[in-house]
């Protein structure tokens, strides 16, 4: 199913969960998968060659491989907040939490059931949540990615929302520059942002959540969304003596193959070659994950087939705020891969000026001082901002220099953009930089 659509069926974008569903039981079986829903693979012995397995009634059961894809994914970590079994707490990583938040914000009377029209659904925890008084106020824990779009989210079913953001700056792994345009424009939306506002607790009444508190104060609310990050399930390998990787992930090579003989991973449980860095990174993003899926199936069928390299290319949106971000953007990152980064951000119009629709669009474009490569950068505005990002990573995995970045023949027309796009502005600014620091 489609996780990253998750915020947009909560406010209503998406009118049913069942358009979330990227393949119906049914149509795995048409394709000639045996598909045995209510299995779970609790431990691998890569000796015997066999997993055990353990079905929804307790029975327990092994399987023999010949070959064995791990495609786990992730699972969402809430850090000192425990939500299980409170009322309107959630966290936002599966079909059965986004139907039970969609409920939980409908007022009891005006629910409409058929919107959760998944036969996976925890109905039972949907039911109960329909009950609930409709909330009136929102608290958000983390400002990234899930963060951010809930609370766009709930902004839009009419919530007050409160983001609470740990950092000085939302969407950290975006740099500053994208950070603050996204928190002004959630102001601007009727959001109340709380950066450098570590949460401490949730407190409840009743089992039902009644506030959040954060240093001296406390402020009442009827919802909370823990969005504080992602960890792998790797759980299953535990024994296996499987290397792993950054964020603990199943270390992998360019074939998606893990340290045991045969067994390979894939998606946020795994690792990938990070393309400017050329050592192994976790990034756990749709792309990755579907492209090495389909790699490594072409791999065990035959065809030897890489995964590919990664950049972490990740795109959001906030309003009408585009969000991009590409490579290596936080210096001391860049410092320990080993380069001596140089970072500039600059400011141009979106389409020539004269043109309706312009916008101002923030470039920040990163190059290591010695080389001239390109390493990483960001982009946010208003205006088709977000997709002008896959130039850059583009330009990362081409391993472009800001000269060679400078000199690319982009499309340039009054509705599309200047005769400088944004992005050619930054490198020639960056190029400026670099050749000033020769002299």
């Amino acid at each position: 199913f489609a996780y990253c659509g998750m915020p947009y069926f909560i406010e209503g974008r998406v009118e049913r969960m069942s358009d979330l569903l990227s393949l119906s039981p049914a149509e795995v079986a048409e394709r000639g998968i045996d598909l045995r829903r209510g299995h779970e693979v609790v431990s691998v012995d890569p000796g015997r060659r066999e997993v055990v397995v353990e079905t929804a009634g307790g029975e327990t059961g092994t399987q023999p491989y010949s070959d064995l894809l791990v495609a786990t994914g992730g699972r969402a970590v809430t850090g000192p907040f425990d939500v299980r079994d409170v009322d309107g707490a959630f966290t936002l990583h599966d079909m059965d939490a986004a139907a039970a938040m969609d409920a939980y914000i409908a007022d009891p009377d005006e629910y409409d059931p058929d919107r959760a029209d998944v036969s996976a659904v925890d109905r039972e925890r949907v039911d109960h949540n329909a009950a609930q008084p409709a909330p009136e106020t929102a608290a958000i824990v983390g400002g990234g990615y899930v963060g951010v779009e809930t609370a766009e989210a709930l902004r839009g079913r009419g919530l007050d929302v409160h983001l609470f953001q740990r950092s000085d700056h939302l969407l950290p792994p975006f740099g500053e520059a994208v950070g603050d345009r996204v928190e002004t424009e959630l102001e601007s939306k009727g959001v109340t942002v709380h950066t450098g506002t570590p949460v401490e607790r949730l407190t409840t009444t009743d089992g039902r959540i009644d506030a959040v508190a954060f240093g001296d104060e406390r402020l009442a609310v009827d919802l909370a969304v823990v969005g504080v990050g992602i960890r792998p399930n790797t759980g299953l390998l535990n024994g296996t003596g499987v290397d792993t990787g950054p964020g603990d992930a199943i270390l992998t090579d360019e074939y998606g193959q893990t340290s045991l003989p045969d067994v390979y991973a894939a998606g946020d449980c795994a690792t990938a070659i990070h393309t400017v860095t050329g050592e192994p990174a976790w990034s756990p993003l749709g792309l990755t994950a579907n492209r090495a899926g389909r790699a490594i199936g072409s791999t065990v069928a035959g065809t030897r087939t890489p995964v590919g390299e990664i950049a972490g290319t990740a795109v959001v949106k906030a309003f009408d705020m585009e969000c991009g971000r590409a490579g290596l953007l936080d210096e001391s990152a860049a410092v320990e891969a080993g380069f001596d980064p140089v970072t500039e951000t600059v400011t141009a119009g979106s389409r020539s000026g004269y043109y309706p629709g312009a916008a101002e669009t923030d470039v920040t474009l990163v190059a290591d001082r010695d080389s001239g490569r390109l390493i990483g950068g960001s982009i946010v505005g208003a205006d088709r901002a977000a997709v002008r990002i896959n130039t850059l990573s583009t330009a990362l995995e081409s391993g472009l220099t800001v000269g060679e970045f400078e000199r690319l023949d982009l499309a340039y027309a009054p509705p599309f953009s200047p005769v400088w796009d944004p992005l050619l502005v930054a490198a020639k600014v960056v190029n400026g930089s670099l050749m000033a620091g020769d002299r």
